[in-house]
């Protein structure tokens, strides 16, 4: 979590105070200047103790020079940190950088950092990797979000960095709750699940008891305690559990103001009307969720005329790319986000709502930008050809899933939506005679009332509609990957490769404990998974067998190197359908406005003239691809660490009720099992499931009692109390219902008597912190 700028509020701005009468200097002191002289000509950075030892202060001296420095950074002079002081408005000749950028194959970076009083915007310093300090020999390749110790220099083309050595990684601000303990003494306690130990707090600020807060280490050592930088409020009212995801994450959810600027720039470029193509007569309608804020896609289909039983079909998208320019300021904004992300409470845009809900988002009735992919489907689904325009369309309708669904069931569909049932039932077969991955994985939706609090949390229904839209746009993806091969353009696939050999093995060893086999020798496909899981009838077996191959799957990532799509089963695959949320999806469009030559109209306005793909972005895909997979990964734990918050918080009130559970995880200290229909993981400690030993079979991802044989495993549904529910942390603890008394181990394994889980009362009465215990002594 990048850590957030001081508010001016929280500073005493030296014009509020008269200045104060100075005592004469003390012999030997130096005066403001030649701290300020010194701090400029420093090759290191210029922290007390350096300009101590550079005067030659001792004893009362330091002490008086504590009290110029603290004069000099109330008064502006200096900044404020005690370690490394330097002048303001500049850029120290040693200090730390952040990556934060690639410029025409340069990498740009930041002072790490940087919040001064007046608001002023960081400078930019490009890296030169290539005249590194001799310090930084061997220093690995460095990439955005790297960490540098650089020797800075400034030219008459703006500032330079030369890498001298790479630093770890900052530890980031923590979110947390404050308590105080018997003594009054506040500490911080954590609302991150995976952080078991309080804090104590050494500065804290306007915060009080049972306030949340964000805070950051207040010295070097871990032992100075924290200080709180931002005081949020309820950690319980309704909107804070995505704040906390969104600090916890560091998600960027403020636009700077010349992405603003940027943007309503952009919303009102004119549509040419003459070099776009015109769709506005074809009944083009956009089915989605009911409470969908923008609008990416619409689709239409109609019987080919030529060729009886198969279809024409329209999938137009937003044309982001004609209003988000590479290299605006707008443009790096949408990079640095790389999607958008979805909370039960809010939305945090990759683009700025003027673009993102209202002139981008395809709306019924209303004239908007496209870009349109045309295709003819065969009698047996296959797209046999494809074209891309720049269009013009006009929605008939907005649909939600539900109402579609509905009309078609009815009979009471329009001949529009009648079209592309059709059609996608020649789409539906040609996916299964592909075959590509079918697992079944429930879709949790967190329903809110009016005052934002939690009214309903249950499983989203899956649809036709789904299945509809989903099988169109999955057609144009793969158009669109294939259109840009076809140009030898660059693409950004998406890619989801085989599963390794590791797991595979593993997958085998699994089987093998259910009397299954798994032929290595074999190729690897879909249809091979797919088999397992038609072949058993026992629901609680194919369970087991559904999160056995999940777990073998590796994880989906974009890249500009094609290596196929193994769960679609498709050899080339590129996201082109949702450029308003994802940026991987944008640089598809301009790749394709390069490739196939569409209308690019420069705006009579500051904005960059080319809405195609940069130069710098050709050069530099790889990195690209990287970055955006990463705030992928961002967002996906971020909505999920808020919907176990939204569970916890339900649930919190059915602590002692019996669930439906199903487990879903098995390790030596206990297994986790989430509630069937509601979500909501939790940990079954293997201390709570009674005086008898549990053996941990890792191959069987199994607890096994050493007398009775009871089993515990991945798959295995069961009735479990819910025992205890943290909304603060999202955090769930089951229990056994019949299960009492301690474990008992094996003769010569025992180490003392075991901690009982739950809220544990620490040293001096410190807060309690909820501890996973009962581990297994090895």
């Amino acid at each position: 979590m990048a850590q957030p700028p001081r508010k001016p509020s929280q500073r005493k701005p030296a014009s509020r105070k008269p200045a104060p009468r100075r005592a004469p200097r003390p012999e030997g002191l130096p005066s403001r200047e030649q701290v300020i002289e010194f701090i400029q000509g420093s090759e290191t950075p210029a922290g007390k103790r350096e300009i101590a030892k550079a005067f030659g202060l001792k004893g009362q001296e330091k002490i008086a020079l504590k009290k110029l420095l603290k004069d000099m950074a109330e008064e502006g002079l200096i900044d404020g940190k005690k370690t490394a002081y330097h002048r303001m408005g500049g850029v120290p000749k040693v200090t730390v950088l952040r990556i934060v950028d690639v410029d025409d194959g340069e990498l740009v970076a930041e002072p790490d950092n940087w919040a001064p009083d007046d608001g002023a915007k960081p400078p930019r310093l490009i890296v030169v990797e290539g005249r590194r300090d001799k310090k930084s020999k061997g220093m690995p390749a460095l990439k955005r979000g790297d960490r540098v110790l650089a020797r800075t220099e400034e030219t008459d083309g703006g500032w330079r960095a030369f890498p001298m050595k790479k630093l770890p990684a900052r530890t980031e601000g923590m979110m947390g709750v404050i308590e105080l303990d018997g003594s009054g003494k506040p500490w911080l306690a954590p609302v991150d699940k995976r952080v078991r130990n309080s804090v104590p707090v050494a500065d804290i600020g306007q915060a009080e008891a049972g306030i949340l807060v964000l805070a950051e280490q207040a010295g070097k050592s871990p032992r100075s305690g924290v200080k709180v930088v931002e005081v949020y409020g309820d950690p319980l009212a309704p909107r804070s559990f995505s704040l906390i995801a969104i600090a916890k994450f560091g998600i960027p959810h403020i636009f700077p103001e010349a992405a603003i600027e940027e943007a309503e720039l952009a919303a009102r470029l004119p549509l040419s009307e003459d070099k776009r193509e015109d769709l506005r007569h074809i009944p083009i309608l956009a089915i989605d969720p009911a409470d969908a804020r923008d609008h990416d896609d619409a689709i239409w289909a109609q019987p080919d005329p030529d060729n009886p039983g198969a279809w024409q079909a329209i999938v137009a998208i937003a044309d982001v790319s004609h209003y988000v320019r590479p290299g605006g300021a707008l443009d790096r904004e949408a990079r640095k986000r790389g999607n958008s992300v979805y909370f039960p409470d809010r939305v945090v845009p990759m683009l700025p709502e003027v673009l993102s809900a209202d002139v981008c988002s395809l709306k019924q009735g209303q004239d908007r930008a496209a870009m349109a992919c045309h295709m003819r489907i065969s009698a047996e689904g296959k797209v046999t050809s494809w074209r891309f325009t720049r269009a013009i369309v006009r929605l008939t309708h907005n649909i939600a899933y539900e109402d579609a669904q509905v009309q078609i069931d009815s009979g009471e569909a329009s001949d529009e939506l009648k079209h592309l049932w059709e059609a996608w039932k020649a789409l539906a077969a040609a996916r299964a005679a592909r075959d590509p991955l079918e697992l079944e994985i429930p879709e949790r939706r967190v329903v809110l009332d009016e005052k934002g609090r939690i009214a309903d949390i249950a499983v989203r229904e899956r649809l036709d509609a789904h299945r509809v839209v989903e099988d169109f746009m999955i057609a144009a993806n793969v158009a669109a990957a294939k259109a840009l091969e076809a140009k030898t353009a660059p693409v950004v696939y998406r890619i989801h490769e085989p599963p390794s050999r590791e797991k595979i093995i593993a997958l085998r060893d699994y089987l093998g404990t259910m009397g299954r086999k798994l032929a290595l020798g074999q190729i690897i496909t879909p249809t091979l998974f797919n088999r397992f899981l038609k072949d058993v009838s026992d629901e609680a077996e194919r369970a087991l067998l559904m999160e056995a191959v999940l777990r073998s799957q590796t994880q989906a990532y974009y890249g500009p190197t094609n290596a196929g799509h193994f769960g679609l089963a498709l050899a080339s695959y590129a996201h082109f359908t949702s450029p308003i949320r994802r940026y991987s999806d944008l640089l598809v469009h301009r790749a394709l406005v390069d490739a196939y030559g569409l209308e690019q109209p420069k705006p009579k306005s500051d904005l960059p003239e080319t809405s195609g793909l940069a130069e710098r972005d050709r050069k530099d895909l790889q990195q690209i691809s990287d970055a955006i997979s990463t705030t992928e990964r961002r967002a996906m734990e971020a909505e999920r660490d808020t919907i176990d918050r939204y569970v916890a918080s339900f649930l919190a009130q059915h602590v002692g009720k019996a669930f439906q559970t199903r487990i879903t995880g098995v390790q030596g200290f206990g297994f986790f099992a989430t509630i069937q229909d509601l979500g909501g993981d939790g940990l079954v400690p293997v201390s709570t499931l009674g005086r008898e030993y549990f053996r941990h079979d890792e191959a069987a991802q199994a607890l096994i009692g050493e007398q009775s044989g009871t089993r515990y495993e991945v798959g295995q549904r069961l009735e479990l109390k819910l025992a205890e529910a943290n909304p603060l942390t999202g955090a769930l603890k089951f229990e056994v219902p019949d299960a009492e008394g301690d474990p008992i181990e094996p003769r010569g394994n025992r180490e003392g008597p075991r901690k009982k889980s739950g809220f544990t009362q620490g040293k001096r009465g410190r807060p309690g912190n909820i501890r996973h215990q009962g581990k297994r002594r090895k």
